[in-house]
């Protein structure tokens, strides 16, 4: 009865952490400022013929996947023409090449290089803002003409350059991970209002 006791603790403990940083992003003018701009951008960019590109590892790698759905599927408007949305790194022979003949540093940007076009945007997700891969892709992304938009956590002087930063007020990943998809969300609502005026 105490390891019930105990694990029911710790559930309300994580919700709770989570219904804090929710109201804590609530409160950040920053964050909600940059998500509203990227949503716009997103949307001015799918409607002027762009592709969105979507990247993470680990569990933002999900976090992509995820969201490209949601605009290549219906979020919510099941009657809306599909956007378009790449996950970058699914493609498995071309990510594994990459990976063996240069580097894994490279798989986001090895794809950016080769699909990407000035215009387009990219989503990059990483809760630390120092994953190597994700650098590249913002790097890449910028020489390209893509308007580059960086999901982090806390805010660092070393964060890498972006065009839009949404950085989570928090330092705990799996908090970060939850408010990204949240953002994610958002952003993905925002688009497909903005841009099913175009089905």
């Amino acid at each position: 009865m105490s390891r019930v006791s105990d694990l029911t603790a710790l559930l309300q403990s994580r919700l709770a952490a989570t219904k804090a940083l929710i109201e804590a992003a609530q409160g950040d003018d920053a964050l909600i400022g940059a998500a509203v701009e990227a949503a716009a951008l997103t949307a001015e960019a799918i409607n002027h013929g762009g592709t969105l590109f979507i990247c993470g590892n680990g569990g933002s790698a999900g976090e992509a996947t995820h969201l490209s759905g949601e605009l290549i599927g219906p979020f919510a408007n099941k009657t809306r023409r599909a956007l378009p949305a790449v996950a970058l790194g699914f493609d498995t022979s071309a990510a594994s090449a990459v990976a063996n003949d240069f580097s894994f540093n490279e798989v986001f940007a090895r794809q950016l290089s080769a699909l990407a076009r000035s215009g387009d945007v990219l989503w990059a997700l990483s809760t630390s803002g120092r994953s190597p891969n994700i650098l590249r892709a913002l790097e890449v992304g910028a020489e390209r003409g893509v308007s580059t938009i960086l999901l982090t956590g806390a805010m660092r002087p070393d964060l890498p350059k972006a065009d839009l930063v949404l950085a989570v007020p928090s330092r705990e990943t799996p908090r970060i991970q939850e408010l990204h998809l949240i953002l994610g969300h958002f952003l993905c609502e925002v688009v497909e209002l903005l841009t099913c005026a175009e089905a």
